[in-house]
């Protein structure tokens, strides 16, 4: 089902709004359009869609299963302006606008995903998408309510393990079940939600198993995937208070493509949410947070332990909602305290000694009408961050920074259908440690590396420009906006290759790219944009045809182009959304990337064919369905541009797939 993209939360209005629309081109608007979508990664106020200036993603549960694949970026290719990594079948890492890394925030019910993904793109998130009921997707300075990490993007994957409200029923839950041909892909998943009393329960668990995806005239190579996890969680209720924890387990193992290694990854994690009525001025406060004991092995064909990567981190956020004062209609306080210790051992030594970060913040929320149509508002974030690792000159180093963060955005109801918004902000962001303390090879990427302890506080600058219109069967969506980066990470190659001890050449004898960690001045702009024309509506279902778009430029002061930057897309197709079946096909252009910074390859464009049919067959049970799904159709070899090793490796072929679903 197409869930509405206006209800995200103020704050995302307060700090650059974005465009994101829902799910994959081929979806359309439900025939109940009445049904209010609550979109709450980025608000701490409000999630009405009339007082908003901001547009955010969202996919549903049914988008996510008929997307298929292990990642989150899988999940969310359907959103224009955002893309995935797609390094290997189980580490594809969303970006978003061009951002990734260091710069997209991947969290769990609001809570961080505690993993190594932002230190290597052959790192994967430990989240599976088959246990995500939906996923939100916030874009730019919107996202400062989580850190400066997030200085580009949040992507919240929401799976109520800890649950949020007391089920209506004392038992529900759904099945699911999978085959898709490309990868001989076997996959199921099962969700319950239980009530007794005043007490929530929720239990899932997934398993995923696949071989190597077959490409264009043959196979990748070592790209095959198995994962499994599990959770359990449960609230207590009382009033209009309640609080809850849930205790979730991850494991994979999947190849590197191109290599002879995998990884074999595990992660136990445990999370905590709260809200307490406090009644008057203050009416609630709410306490978020976890803890993540997360470890991953790289290992040879034979099963030797090459390098282990370790993390161990908490997280917690306390907000204080409040009632309208003075010109304020509401308004939100809150602190947020982060801790990790992060290790490598074995082979991954030479590349990142152990490092220790910790941060603590503040940050402020407010909205004031100007008038029943006017809306400002305002948001702010003070951050301090510490961070003690060891560069590779080899002498203990930390740094102190505190980057602070303002926005202030207008959100105007034009008429009854027609929605604008404005916002300026100035974002800012600490140095990672990847950046500040890389010392050496890094096999997964294939570089030699080498961070600036140097580095200082990057800063954006941003304006963007938002349209949410509707006249008669039409819907639009759409965002303009550029930033103004100052002291921009990134990491530049050089056009060199090096062995692993750091002996470089001006030619590709080597078997690593040489990279360093930069700082300079970078301008960035782009658009999206996405329509829906419902061409007739029947009693039986809707007919209808959809299109969407989006740009991005970025480009550093008189040094060339940013690396990895995503191409332009364009697409559309037709859909038809009935009361037994759904139908939709949709093509999607991936434009060439001949942008390229220094030591990048031009990447060529090509066309995506997807279609789907999905049948509910018992009137009497519509929760019940059977979906066949095809993606890229016509077998094109299609290589994605932001990929670092998109050279050697081709993303999946022809892929069809069934898909069973049974909800109860």
């Amino acid at each position: 089902m197409y869930r509405s993209l206006s209800g995200a939360a103020v704050i995302a209005a307060a700090f650059s709004p974005a465009f994101a629309p829902a799910g994959h081109a081929a979806d359309a608007p439900s025939k109940s359009p009445g049904i209010e979508t609550i979109v709450i990664t980025a608000s701490p106020l409000t999630t009405d869609p009339d007082k908003l200036a901001t547009i955010v993603g969202e996919v549903d549960r049914t988008e996510i299963l008929r997307a298929g694949g292990p990642n989150l970026a899988d999940a969310l290719a359907g959103i224009p302006g955002v893309t995935g990594t797609s390094f290997a079948y189980g580490a594809s890492r969303p970006v978003i606008r061009g951002f990734d890394a260091n710069r997209v925030k991947v969290m769990e019910d609001g809570i961080g995903s505690f993993d190594v993904s932002e230190i290597g793109p052959d790192h994967g998130v430990p989240l599976d998408p088959l246990s995500a009921q939906r996923i939100e997707v916030v874009r730019g300075a919107a996202t400062l309510r989580y850190g400066s990490q997030a200085i580009g993007g949040v992507v919240n994957a929401l799976n109520n393990r800890v649950p949020l409200s007391l089920p209506d029923a004392p038992l529900s839950g759904e099945a699911t079940g999978s085959y898709g041909s490309v990868a001989d892909t076997g996959q199921g998943s099962l969700l319950l939600d239980a009530r007794t009393g005043d007490f929530a329960l929720h239990a899932d668990g997934f398993i995923r198993r696949t071989g190597d995806y077959r490409i264009p005239g043959g196979v990748e190579r070592n790209s095959y995937f198995n994962g499994d996890g599990f959770s359990g969680g449960g609230s207590y209720f009382w009033g209009d208070s309640r609080a809850g924890a849930a205790v979730v387990h991850y494991d994979a193992k999947y190849g590197i493509p191109g290599e002879d290694t995998y990884i074999d990854m595990r992660q136990t994690k445990g999370l905590f949410r709260s809200s307490f009525a406090l009644g008057g001025f203050a009416k609630t406060l709410t306490v978020d947070g976890g803890y993540g004991d997360y470890q991953h092995d790289e290992r040879d064909p034979g099963g030797a332990s090459l390098a282990t990567f370790k993390d161990r981190e908490w997280d917690t956020r306390a907000e204080i909602l409040f009632d309208a004062f003075g010109p304020f209609s509401a308004a939100a306080l809150g602190g947020q305290v982060q801790h990790r210790l992060f290790s490598a051992l074995g082979e991954a030594q030479t590349y990142l000694l152990p490092t220790e970060s910790m941060s603590g913040a503040g940050f402020a929320f407010l909205e004031a009408p100007f008038t029943d149509a006017v809306r400002l508002q305002i948001g702010g974030r003070v951050e301090h961050v510490t961070l003690d690792g060891t560069p590779g000159r080899g002498l203990a180093t930390s740094r102190s920074l505190t980057p602070v963060s303002a926005s202030a955005g207008l959100a105007i109801t034009a008429t009854q259908d027609v929605q604008l918004g404005l916002t300026v902000s100035s974002a800012a962001r600490a140095p990672s440690i990847t950046e500040l303390f890389a010392r050496g090879p890094h096999d997964g990427p294939a570089t030699f590396e080498t961070g600036d302890p140097a580095l200082g506080i990057e800063r954006s600058n941003s304006v963007e420009a938002t349209l949410h219109a509707s006249a008669g069967s039409a819907h639009v969506e759409a965002a303009l906006w550029g930033a103004k980066f100052k002291n921009y990470i990134y990491g530049s190659l050089t056009g060199r290759t090096c062995d692993d001890d750091g002996v470089c050449v001006a030619d590709d004898s080597g078997e690593l790219r040489e990279l360093f960690y930069r700082q300079r001045n970078a301008t960035f702009w782009g658009a999206e944009a996405k329509a829906t024309v419902n061409v007739f509506d029947i009693p039986e279902g809707v007919f209808g045809v959809t299109g969407l778009a989006d740009y991005v430029s970025a480009t550093l002061d008189n040094a060339g182009n940013v690396p990895r930057i995503p191409p332009y897309h364009v697409g559309g197709g037709v859909f038809w959304n009935g009361n037994a079946v759904d139908a939709s096909i949709t093509a999607k252009y991936a434009g060439a990337q001949n942008k390229v910074a220094l030591g990048e390859t031009p990447t060529a464009g090509f066309v995506n064919f997807d279609a789907e049919i999905a049948w509910r067959p018992w009137a009497s049970h519509p929760k019940v369905e059977i979906a066949v799904v095809g993606h890229n159709l016509t077998d094109a070899e299609q290589r994605n541009a932001v990929s670092l090793n998109k050279d050697e490796v081709q993303l999946p072929g022809r892929d069809l797939r069934v898909v069973l679903r049974a909800g109860f």
